[in-house]
């Protein structure tokens, strides 16, 4: 993996494939804190008329409450929603970021708490200048909690599906024999994950045989650890036709 110039992360195979995801830069980053912070100070303010309540009792008891409180929510916000919602929040959700790894892999919880946890000093001291600084040093720009946490934020550009009609065409997929499990892989593979397996069927004849078997064998590999099968629905068939049945259970379950 390589981080290409300023603006992109590009993502290279050991056969030489590259893939380039769109860096966002420092203003998106700022535009959608500002917007995850109007929804934290939302929270806070039903917070802080019970946390009123309590100063009749003792005014250092709710601030101390209230202090602890805003610490809780805005990191729990930013974990839980990271999350849930595979890299966004309610502010990266509308100005179109994500928060994937560093190296295209699926985000881990671990990493989305580590780069959240780390928020504090990035904010520092005010407007988040330190992250600020850190996404306009660095060419991937990464702000502190990404470099701990190993991951960067890209621009979800929007795309209409691709036709892969022609692609799959006359292929039987033994994959949907299990159609349970089926939803399970369309819940766990990542955007970044099924935009890969795509393109290596995409640009396969840009390889020569020997690098196009290993690039499958890997991306098969990942694919399958991802949701384990019955033997009995991968059995006989190549990594190639396996990765063939996973696109077509992506990218084609709107027009069955």
């Amino acid at each position: 993996m390589n981080g290409g110039k300023t603006g992109s992360l590009s993502i290279r195979t050991p056969e030489g494939i590259l893939f380039s995801l769109p860096l966002a830069g420092p203003v998106a980053r700022f535009l959608a804190w500002v917007v995850d912070l109007a929804c934290i100070t939302a929270v806070m303010g039903v917070i802080g008329t019970i946390a009123g309540a309590l100063g009749v009792v003792s005014r250092d008891f709710a601030a101390a409450v209230f202090t602890v409180l805003y610490f809780s929510i805005s990191v729990g916000y930013g974990i839980s929603a990271e999350w849930l919602w595979r890299g966004q929040t309610v502010g990266k959700r509308l100005l179109r970021l994500r928060v994937i790894d560093a190296g295209g892999l699926k985000l881990q919880f671990s990493q989305v708490v580590i780069r959240n946890l780390i928020r504090f000093f990035d904010s520092l001291p005010a407007f988040y200048l330190v992250g600020g600084v850190s996404c306009l040093l660095t060419s991937k720009l990464q702000r502190l909690g990404d470099f701990a946490a190993n991951t960067v934020v890209i621009r979800a550009i929007e795309t209409t599906d691709p036709d892969v009609d022609q692609l799959l065409a006359g292929k039987f997929n033994s994959l949907r024999a299990f159609p349970h499990l089926a939803a399970r892989l369309r819940q766990q593979i990542s955007p970044q994950e099924a935009g890969i397996a795509l393109q290596s069927l995409m640009r396969r004849n840009e390889l020569d045989p020997g690098a196009r078997i290993e690039l499958f064998r890997e991306i098969a590999g990942h694919l399958r650890s991802l949701v384990e099968f019955p033997e009995e629905a991968s059995y006989g068939i190549t990594d190639e036709q396996y990765i063939r049945n996973v696109v077509d259970i992506i990218f084609r379950e709107k027009k069955l």
